[in-house]
């Protein structure tokens, strides 16, 4: 990841990055994502959108969202995570509205959108005035060239957008699916099915899946030792971290970090 300046949740920060299978998820900022190579699919809502090299793609704030990967050729994507409180002048459009299609074709993506999303893409830091210029480019662009629906008109029951939302807020601390069908006001019977039948996983693994996510960022970007990590997105000890971590990506979380370039971090 190269951070453009500050974090996902307070400012806006860049990836370039491998694209795997992610669980439906939410959040606070704008998420753009331009294919570079290969190709991914994006899901929003009920619905996958195809995306190949050179499309474009953006996800509105708290939006539930997830991506899968079905071809077999390797895939590269650039996505820039925008906080929405930066350009008031869109704020209302942003909670209000979401892209009826969240895809754009190579084709009809103007020039300017993708010079501006390489441009954010290849700096380590900047000017946060020239930031925020080619980031409303971006946006003047979408919502100029792209219809937009309601958010309620997006296909997903209340139950699917509560756990979403309720994950999403409550992963760093313990967790049980008890605990949240109670909070949620559901029988656990119904939020287990609705895992297994929308996610097509168990509550446990979902939420690892959370937090391996929230994991893998930190291992890639920051310097904190590989304990903090672990507790700060929410495992209980790191002997259940490195279980999880290696069961998914084949290796240790030292291993990880040292394959994205951090070789001599205190453990």
């Amino acid at each position: 990841m190269l951070l453009v300046y500050e974090n996902k949740n307070e400012g806006i920060s860049a990836e370039w990055k491998k694209t795997v299978h992610f669980p439906p998820h939410l959040h606070e900022a704008i998420e753009v994502v331009y294919v570079t190579d290969g190709n991914i699919e994006l899901g929003v809502g009920q619905e996958l959108y195809h995306m190949d090299e050179g499309d474009f793609g953006i996800v509105f704030p708290n939006v539930i969202h997830h991506y899968q990967v079905l071809g077999k050729k390797e895939n590269r994507v650039i996505y820039l995570y925008i906080d929405p409180s930066l350009f008031p002048a869109y704020q209302k459009e942003l909670q209000t509205y979401s892209p009826k299609n969240p895809v754009i074709k190579k084709e009809n993506v103007h020039a300017d959108v993708v010079n501006a999303i390489k441009f954010l893409a290849g700096i380590n830091e900047c000017n946060p005035m020239l930031v925020q210029a080619y980031v409303q480019m971006i946006l003047a662009h979408v919502f100029s060239e792209m219809p937009m629906i309601d958010k309620n008109a997006i296909g997903s029951d209340d139950l699917i957008y509560n756990a979403v939302e309720y994950v999403a807020k409550n992963f760093r601390n313990e967790m049980s699916l008890e605990k949240m069908a109670y909070e949620l006001c559901v029988s656990k019977y119904v939020l287990s099915r609705m895992f297994a039948k929308t996610f097509h996983c168990n509550f446990n693994k979902y939420v690892n899946g959370i937090r391996l996510s929230y994991a893998t960022a930190a291992l890639e970007n920051t310097q904190d030792s590989i304990t903090n990590i672990c507790l700060d997105c929410g495992f209980e000890s790191q002997r259940t971290f490195n279980r999880v971590f290696k069961e998914r990506y084949k290796i240790t979380p030292r291993e990880y970090r040292k394959r994205m370039g951090y070789k001599n971090i205190s453990e």
